[in-house]
């Protein structure tokens, strides 16, 4: 039996979360986790789970019903609730989540009011700049997902070939590591020890990732033997030119924190 009844990915754009995500829910054990609450918009929760919009509702109720629905896409025929909570969507989620369970002091209690006995999971991703780079490309091009075989898995605009732009790398790079000292004062704040997995160590390996994963929700480890990666790695020659260039200019103008 499982120790856990959910487990929630805190991790921010561009660290690897799709892969984790989809190699879990792979092995059909582990629930279905995605961004389940990615838009900071209650009438985007509503839509993503073709909810109706009734007036008549108090906004508990109504957020009530996205929790199940929510709950429902994210477990299947598990037992178990996955989700991504990217750092960005956090502050909106944590609000709307103390409406729904006001009775509870503390974030980590709510989670658990909310989904059950819960595991964190931080996935993040020590190379700054490649995160940055990795986020302003695919903000440009528009791909931001590619399967193994090369083929398209998510596009969210018309193909455009990027260009170097330092300044909307370095202004990612700094959101980036906000977002990383966010999740680490958070963590701090509700006395919780994540499951620590670096984008660098799932890359690698992510069998043995999604093994680790597994073991610490006390499911069968085994079953991560049978289960491939469903996502191409897309840095490239053009990302490694681009990380180059940048650190040299950033030492060019005395930059004080740039972390590779």
């Amino acid at each position: 039996m499982a120790l856990y009844d959910s487990y929630v990915i805190c991790t921010s754009l561009r660290s690897g979360s799709t892969l984790l995500c989809l190699m879990l829910a792979a092995t059909e054990v582990a629930g279905n986790p995605a961004s389940w609450f990615h838009e900071p918009s209650i009438d985007a929760w509503l839509e993503e789970f073709n909810l109706p919009a009734d007036p008549a509702l108090s906004e508990r109720e109504v957020l009530a019903s996205i929790f199940r629905a929510a709950i429902a896409k994210g477990s299947l025929d598990t037992g178990m609730f996955g989700l991504r909570l990217q750092r960005h969507s956090f502050a909106f989620f944590s609000r709307k989540l103390a409406i729904l369970h006001p009775d509870h002091p503390s974030d980590l209690q709510r989670f658990e009011a909310a989904f059950g006995k819960t595991l964190f999971i931080y996935l993040s991703r020590r190379d700054k700049i490649g995160q940055a780079i990795s986020y302003v490309r695919a903000q440009q091009s528009g791909l931001w997902h590619m399967a193994p075989d090369g083929s398209e898995l998510e596009r969210l605009s018309p193909p455009r070939e990027p260009v170097y732009d330092g300044d909307e790398i370095r202004d990612c790079l700094m959101t980036m590591q906000a977002y990383d000292q966010g999740w680490e004062d958070w963590f701090k704040a509700e006395r919780i020890e994540p499951v620590r997995i670096t984008y660098e160590e799932l890359s690698a390996d992510p069998g043995e990732t999604l093994r680790l994963v597994m073991g610490r929700l006390a499911l069968d480890p085994e079953i991560a033997n049978e289960i491939t990666p469903g996502v191409k790695k897309l840095a490239d020659e053009t990302s490694r030119d681009w990380a180059t260039r940048f650190a040299h200019e950033q030492a060019a103008k005395g930059s004080a924190r740039i972390d590779s």
